[in-house]
């Protein structure tokens, strides 16, 4: 059974990236794992130490209910702010055949501001996917 590291924050659970966890499952049998990377809460020009777990729980917790009602094996953890050393740490204790990067888009994404996705790419010797959230920028906005 092959496992796919999903790593992803403010777009959990959003629609671009279950349509790509759709994909997977239909190609065969597959586990995920998913990992939070601990974002700061913004209110405006303050940012919210404590309520950042609280966050990254939620968003978790609500993505893996959204995995088990699809049928599949799927676990997570709220990981390092950054989510290059999110991945490393994850790799460090668990076998993973693929990665999902999911990240608002240009202009709205840090992890596309620092070149998350090809820093990756380079750190790591497996397939990695990025996938967009459009809509997660609509619904931060309202």
């Amino acid at each position: 059974m092959k496992t796919c590291l999903v790593v992803a924050n403010q777009t959990l659970p959003g629609e671009t990236l279950a349509t790509a966890i759709r994909e997977r499952i239909a190609e065969g049998d597959r586990t995920f794992y998913v990992v939070v990377p601990l974002t700061r809460v913004s209110h405006g020009v303050t940012w919210g130490e404590d309520e950042s777990p609280d966050a990254a729980r939620g968003r978790l917790d609500a993505f893996l209910s959204v995995l088990g009602s699809e049928g599949v094996e799927a676990d997570g953890e709220i990981g390092d702010p950054d989510p290059i050393q999110a991945v490393r740490d994850v790799l460090r204790g668990r076998a993973v055949d693929e990665v999902i990067l999911s990240t608002l888009p240009a202009g709205a994404s840090r992890w596309l501001q620092r070149d998350v996705p090809s820093r990756l790419a380079r750190e790591i010797e497996l397939p990695l996917t990025v996938v967009t959230q459009a809509e997660a920028v609509e619904a931060a906005a309202s």
